[in-house]
């Protein structure tokens, strides 16, 4: 694991960290005779359908979301939200909850609830500290604009990953079913590998939720729970009937709803997650040294990872390819080298009308906006725009435009707008 964390150190900053595990040393993976389409390498071209204006800058961004009114809620990882205007004023918002800032880990994604117009609820998710290390939560609250400060009021943990532990590969990203009853959250696999494929643990995951954080009606493994043993506690000196009793409530398996949860499993590092207007789920996720990945999310689906892979481990040793393997679902496309995605978005606005139905998504070491486009199902890189930056977050905004965040201390944000916009 110290040569793994070494490794990680020097190399995958820029794509999400791997690690040599006995189940992926079957088969060299090898180049797919049918099936998704390897869009690694893609050039990306300098001249760009669109003017670019910075907004304002952030200290390491990480997820933006549009209120009604068009403002926006910010998440700086160190643990910061801010109320920003389509101008660039930012106002910080008060009543975040303590987030653990290191590496992969912080405050991560923000949405609003689908019954903000009533309820002005907002949803974080964030690497929370805790004994034993961190682990994803999501949070709920109100968000109070009225006043001179805005804050989060009625803050309200829903779900959290446990145990807590170490590792990066968070994901924690939120989308919204399209009727606006469900919750469908990313919970990656914390750079453990096989937890991806035990259905008694949340990581590498796509659970779906009720929105008060409950397992949603109808999922998969509805009904079933899994067992977490709680670690046996030593025999106190005191070993009177109180002393006894606590010994085997320890000893006792503890409820575990993560099957109830899960709607798909297999998944490695998913940094992006929409619906498409047809209504079909989406998600991106990062793979090891090449294979990133964009699927289609299918109920019960498995996605594979870690026993396959378009891509190898950091120390070289291969991983199985996905191709013929009728157990996992294969990408719709993937990418070696990688893009290392972060942030998926479907447009249908109208400042492009030539893009309606496309996705876009950010690429962090591409250093590059993608567009996507679909026949159907079938998808296929169309575009690639050098953006001369880490692109961490991608939005279609209310207004028409793309709205970017770049990754780092200094990420600004972007509004990308048609050349004939005033």
């Amino acid at each position: 694991m110290l040569r793994f964390s070494l490794l990680c150190l020097g190399t995958a900053l820029l794509t999400g960290c791997g690690a040599t595990d006995a189940i992926q040393n079957a088969t060299a993976s090898a180049p797919p005779a049918a099936g998704p389409v390897n869009y690694g390498g893609s050039t990306p071209t300098t001249t760009k359908p669109f003017k670019t204006s910075t907004v304002a800058t952030f200290d390491n961004p990480w997820a933006l979301a549009f209120l009604p009114d068009q403002r926006m809620l910010v998440t700086e990882k160190p643990g910061r939200l801010w109320l920003v205007t389509t101008a660039g004023a930012k106002a910080p918002v008060t009543g975040v909850p303590t987030v653990h800032f290191e590496g992969q880990g912080g405050l991560l994604f923000v949405a609003t609830s689908p019954t903000f117009a009533q309820s002005r609820q907002v949803y974080l998710t964030y690497s929370e500290p805790g004994e034993g290390g961190d682990g994803l939560a999501l949070a709920r609250a109100t968000l109070d604009v009225i006043g001179a400060q805005p804050a989060l009021r009625d803050v309200q943990v829903l779900w959290r990953q446990l145990p807590r532990g170490a590792g990066g590969q968070f994901g924690g990203y939120i989308a919204f079913s399209p009727d606006g009853q469900y919750l469908f959250l990313t919970s990656g696999e914390r750079q453990r590998f096989t937890p991806a494929q035990d259905p008694d643990q949340a990581l590498g995951k796509i659970l779906r939720l009720t929105l008060d954080g409950k397992p949603a009606p109808g999922n998969p493994m509805a009904g079933k729970t899994g067992a977490t043993t709680i670690g046996i506690i030593d025999p106190p000196e005191n070993t009177g009937a109180a002393a006894e009793a606590a010994v085997r409530k320890a000893q006792m398996p503890a409820p575990n709803l993560t099957p109830a949860e899960t709607w798909s499993t297999g998944h490695r590092n998913p940094y992006g997650l929409a619906f498409d207007a047809q209504g079909r789920l989406w998600e991106t996720e990062m793979g090891p040294q090449g294979g990133d990945e964009l699927n289609m999310i299918d109920a019960g689906g498995n996605y594979g990872w870690p026993v396959v892979s378009y891509g190898k481990n950091y120390d070289d040793t291969p991983i199985a390819s996905p191709a013929g393997n009728g157990k996992f679902h294969q990408p719709a496309l993937y990418w070696t080298p990688v893009i290392a995605p972060a942030g998926l978005a479907f447009y249908d606005g109208r400042m492009f009308p030539q893009w309606r139905g496309s996705a876009f998504v950010g690429g962090l070491a591409a250093t590059a906006l993608v567009r996507i486009a679909f026949d159907g199902t079938t998808a296929r890189e169309a575009e690639r725009w050098d953006m001369g930056a880490r692109i961490r977050a991608v939005m279609a905004g209310p207004d028409g435009a793309l709205w970017l965040l770049e990754d780092g201390n200094d990420g600004r944000l972007l509004r990308l707008t048609s050349p004939r916009a005033g």
